[in-house]
């Protein structure tokens, strides 16, 4: 890989989550193609850091283990730091259902703790993953994610005139990580039937490196208060099905609890404060301190404008599918 100018390059980058499939994958790029001074690493696994050591020998890289509900922790570690990216979550719909204590200790006051550490340690930078399921949540995992998107646009209010800035990522699935649909579609696909939820079922799909890359250019564009979405394609799971497992008869099962037939990264009401640009969108926050000519240059949305995984104008094809599952 070229190494490129960036935003990184010279700087102390601090990851949460950053053993899970989005942190290995933009510590590899962030190594390879910038030139960043240090990587933190922090996560509370320490087996998943020992392995994760064994793949990457690179003597920028630093594992902290910690959590992000130990505020004291984010204290230390954040000494020095001048990015942040938080992807460290409960992300399973299902789990976080049944331990929804769990979730919002790690998805809501975890994020509250990155806030107050990031703004008393002065990190120039955070910008916090999100999710598609934040938008109109249904589920607790969503309502969590919404909780913490708004606490992050909130936190550029509380940094007041400090140097601190927050912005959030928000993207759909993503091919390759963990709790993808691949793996058991992989593995049903020997006994020649498929369970599908809903043959109508959408979701937007986006790559792990597209999804680090667009993270590193946000880190670029963003002044604090943005929730930044990437055009990405949609897909439908019958396409996919067949991409991975060709002539395996489909068994439709139902929409599993707090599942959603197509996927919203923009819901309507968030039309007004949205603006398109050629290759994403910003939705722009509500408050006093947001300037009005802050992203003039996008175009406004039409009311009533809905970015939703089944009114795409990009559909990823069986064969463009199956390419991508092979990567």
């Amino acid at each position: 890989m070229t190494k490129s100018e960036s935003i990184l390059d010279g700087t102390t980058i601090l990851i949460t989550g950053g053993t899970g499939s989005f942190g290995k994958k933009f510590v590899e790029i962030a190594l390879n193609c910038y030139h960043p001074q240090k990587v933190i690493v922090f996560s509370r696994d320490e087996l998943k850091q020992y392995e994760m050591a064994q793949d990457f020998h690179d003597e920028r890289i630093r594992y902290f283990i910690g959590d992000v509900r130990d505020k004291e922790r984010l204290y230390r570690a954040f000494d020095g730091v001048d990015i942040v990216v938080h992807a460290a979550a409960l992300k399973q719909v299902p789990s976080c259902e049944y331990n929804p204590f769990e979730a919002i200790k790690t998805n809501v006051l975890g994020a509250q703790n990155i806030i107050e550490a990031a703004i008393d340690r002065g990190i120039k930078k955070v910008v916090a993953l999100s999710t598609d399921k934040a938008a109109n949540p249904i589920n607790l995992y969503g309502a969590t994610k919404l909780c913490s998107d708004k606490l992050f646009i909130a936190g550029n209010s509380y940094a007041g005139k400090r140097i601190t800035r927050f912005s959030v990522v928000r993207y759909g699935n993503v091919v390759g990580s963990r709790g993808s649909v691949i793996p058991f579609f992989t593995k049903m696909r020997e006994q020649g039937v498929l369970p599908i939820t809903d043959p109508r079922m959408t979701r937007f799909w986006i790559t792990l490196e597209q999804g680090v890359k667009f993270v590193i250019d946000c880190l670029e564009r963003m002044r604090g208060g943005e929730i930044f979405v990437p055009k990405i394609p949609s897909m439908r799971i019958t396409d996919l099905a067949e991409a991975i497992a060709p002539g395996c008869d489909h068994k439709y099962i139902g929409i599993r609890p707090g599942e959603k037939l197509h996927e919203v990264m923009i819901p309507e009401d968030d039309a007004r404060r949205t603006v398109e640009f050629d290759d994403f969108y910003v939705i722009k926050p509500e408050f006093p301190w947001w300037g009005d000519g802050d992203w003039k240059d996008g175009k406004e949305v039409p009311d009533g404008f809905c970015y939703s995984s089944d009114k795409s104008d990009k559909w990823l094809t069986i064969e463009e599918l199956r390419e991508m599952v092979g990567e």
